[in-house]
């Protein structure tokens, strides 16, 4: 099989996680972590092109907001197949190729990023750092893998945050750029990434594993795609995920739009909002294992309309400064959501394994196939939510002029995620558990109050 191949890795162990388990698992987490935040740097690349894009490329808002979520839509459907790879090649050695294949979205950028290229061309070459949105998906149920259930929040929130800070990473470079030697100059943000893409292969090729048990099992994708909390999840991921890709796609070319800000200064801005959701994700996931996820998540929705509420109102009023609270307030929001609404699913589905009469092992067994099978197609569907939000933002705005009834939208997607959370996942009912007392037994097993 080649490669750096593990053959035992049973991480519920206690003895053997403490033994060499815990290590290993941990260089995995940090160069996963790695190879993921470049990952979602190139995903997010045309978020920073577009400001580069001034009148002689002849792209009007409606154009550009279409490249970004022409990015958004091939990232999000590549992450089904992304999520199987692992366990087909191996997850050191999807994450080597996966790296790798981020240079052809990149090089290709740097070749056309010029006026007078087509407008088809530029969509094709949106489309192409899709690819860098696939590295979510894989890392994810890598790292799933590698870590028991009690740890699993904080290992996929800080990889999945460590990810997403690739997001203003990007767009900072892109301020220094357009900063220091103008809005003229976008491959040099390009020249940056190429260096980066190359020391992430040989970094995971150096340094990271492939598990042997890890296998695909049909079995559970098929039960995976039948299970409604696989979809009651994914509609979750939409509103916390969806949110946080859209924004910080869309964020910099509304400041453009809406309020007139020069290149320079909608740069200057941009950054704030996806660095802090993206620092904030492993304590959404900390904060699940600690009182549980779905009780985060609904405060999380509370919160989430709040904000968006402040941002229409900034809007109506045309206060700048108001819109930059709502605005970063949802961006913290949605990092804090991500966290909690992927702590919960592995501990759904050991839940349900203790429902069909499972217990021990079995359960955890259960547990980890459906879990695994699930994080994939709910990460597929969530980050489509940030597909939903740059189209809204360019119907709202070729439309009105603005972006005040894009958020109107989102706000009545809150409030439904808000309820389906309630009723779903704390309203009491019968058959989730059976009796309260079962319930509080069950609250520090799951890491999940709910269920």
């Amino acid at each position: 099989m080649g490669g750096r191949w593990i053959e035992r890795w049973e991480p519920e162990d206690e003895t053997f996680w403490r033994d060499q388990g815990e290590r290993i698992a941990r260089r995995n987490l940090a160069y996963s972590v790695f190879s993921e935040h470049i990952g979602f740097s190139i995903w997010s690349l045309w978020s920073v092109m577009v400001l580069f894009m001034g009148p002689q490329y002849g792209i009007d808002p409606a154009g550009k907001f279409f490249l970004i979520a022409t990015a958004t839509f091939v990232g999000a459907l590549i992450r089904i197949p992304y999520t199987f790879a692992v366990a087909r090649f191996g997850g050191r050695n999807w994450t080597v190729f996966s790296a790798l294949l981020l240079l052809l979205p990149t090089g290709l950028a740097y070749a056309v990023m010029e006026p007078g290229t087509s407008y088809g061309t530029f969509v094709l070459v949106a489309a192409l750092t899709g690819v860098g949105g696939g590295n979510f998906a894989s890392s994810m149920t890598n790292i799933n893998a590698f870590f028991p259930l009690r740890k699993k929040g904080w290992a996929l929130g800080l990889n999945a945050g460590g990810g997403n800070i690739g997001v203003p990473v990007v767009q900072l470079i892109g301020l220094l750029v357009i900063g220091t030697a103008g809005a003229m100059h976008p491959r040099i943000v390009l020249g940056v990434y190429i260096p980066l893409i190359l020391v992430a292969a040989v970094c995971s090729a150096l340094f990271m594993d492939n598990l042997v048990p890890v296998k695909n099992d049909t079995g559970a994708v098929k039960e995976a795609l039948t299970a409604r909390h696989t979809w009651i999840m994914a509609f979750l991921y939409i509103g916390t995920f969806g949110s946080f890709i859209g924004y910080s796609f869309a964020f910099g070319l509304v400041l453009q739009t809406q309020f007139g800000r020069t290149p320079l200064q909608a740069a200057s801005l941009t950054f704030i909002g996806p660095l802090l959701g993206s620092l904030i994700r492993p304590i959404g996931g900390s904060l699940a294992d600690r009182h549980g996820g779905a009780r985060i998540t609904l405060w999380n929705f509370v919160g989430m309309a709040a904000a968006t509420s402040v941002v229409i109102y900034a809007s109506v009023i045309e206060s700048l400064a108001v819109f930059l609270v709502g605005f970063i307030a949802l961006f913290v929001l949605s990092g804090l959501g991500n966290g909690s609404t992927f702590k919960m699913i592995p501990a759904i589905f050991l839940a349900q394994g203790h429902r069909k009469g499972l217990a021990g092992e079995q359960a955890e067994a259960y547990g980890r196939r459906l879990s695994g099978a699930a994080m994939g197609l709910i990460g597929a569907v969530g980050a489509l939510g940030g597909l939903g939000i740059n189209l809204a933002f360019r119907q709202s705005f070729q439309t009105t002029g603005s972006g005040t009834w894009a958020f109107v939208a989102f706000l009545a997607f809150y409030a439904a995620a808000l309820v389906v959370t309630w009723a779903v996942y704390l309203r009491r009912r019968a058959d989730v558990p059976d009796t309260a007392e079962a319930a509080e037994e069950e609250k520090p097993r799951l890491g999940y109050a709910e269920v």
